[in-house]
């Protein structure tokens, strides 16, 4: 199999505090991944810093085992929703659109088939009758189901989501995880920061275990073992009682 993403000696640090420490490890494609730890482990750090969005001190970074420009098209990016300005005067068929751009490029119009794929997208995720309304309208369900889309429309090959199931309802999370699960047996590769340890067996493969450093990474029911999960949650007993009940 080969790996989606590889993650060797990653560094990240803000104003000098160190935010990752060393980080290693690798996902093979076709697998449907999760990144977890406590609050301020640095998970969104990691996504965020693996596709450049933020610097790095040091590490060497390969996606679909090329560097991140040589791939980009092939990568799609879903922000977290307080990443995200609701007040842009966008509507919903329009941002979907914007994942046609990396195929389009940023100066064409895009053509019939274009807005084609766009609506099929949306119609994928059940918003396509929602086409005309403006994007900060909607829902946080709603809002992260055309933010789907729009990935959808880039036709990438990896796929990864910054906090998903944030501010969500359960029909929407529910409709979110079925398509990520179809895009993994289609091949594709799916990660996602995640905090709801109640769901991680039921929607991961895998999982990457963090607290500013690599914990643990492997197969779901490696990871969430009383003590694995104690390494990365020791100063947060109680969350992780309360999280998985019997751990």
């Amino acid at each position: 199999m080969k790996p989606a993403m590889t993650v060797k000696d990653l560094y990240v640090s803000y104003h000098g505090t160190e935010a990752l420490h060393n980080i290693n490890f690798s996902i093979d494609q076709g697998k449907m991944a999760g990144i977890i730890g406590p609050n301020g482990a640095g998970k969104s750090t990691l996504l965020k810093a693996v596709l450049e969005l933020i610097p790095r001190d040091k590490g060497e970074i390969r996606l679909l085992e090329r560097p991140l420009k040589a791939v980009r098209q092939k990568i799609a990016y879903v922000p977290q929703r307080n990443d995200m300005d609701w007040t842009f005067p966008i509507n919903v068929l329009d941002t979907v659109l914007l994942g046609t751009y990396p195929e389009l490029g940023i100066l064409r119009r895009p053509k019939k088939h274009h807005k084609d794929l766009a609506y099929h997208c949306l119609e994928k995720v059940g918003m396509a009758s929602f086409s005309k309304r403006q994007i900060g309208e909607l829902s946080g369900g709603q809002q992260q189901r055309v933010f789907l889309a729009r990935a959808l429309a880039q036709k990438a090959e990896l796929f990864c989501l910054d906090e998903p199931f944030v501010g969500i309802d359960v029909t929407s999370e529910d409709m979110i995880v079925k398509i990520l699960k179809e895009l993994r047996d289609e091949g594709k590769t799916v990660l996602v920061v995640h905090h709801d340890l109640n769901k991680a067996d039921s929607y991961f493969d895998e999982l990457i275990l963090l607290n500013k450093e690599l914990i643990q990474t492997g197969p779901v029911s490696d990871i969430l073992k009383p003590d694995v999960m104690m390494k990365a949650y020791e100063s947060q007993l109680p969350f992780l009682q309360t999280q998985r009940g019997a751990i």
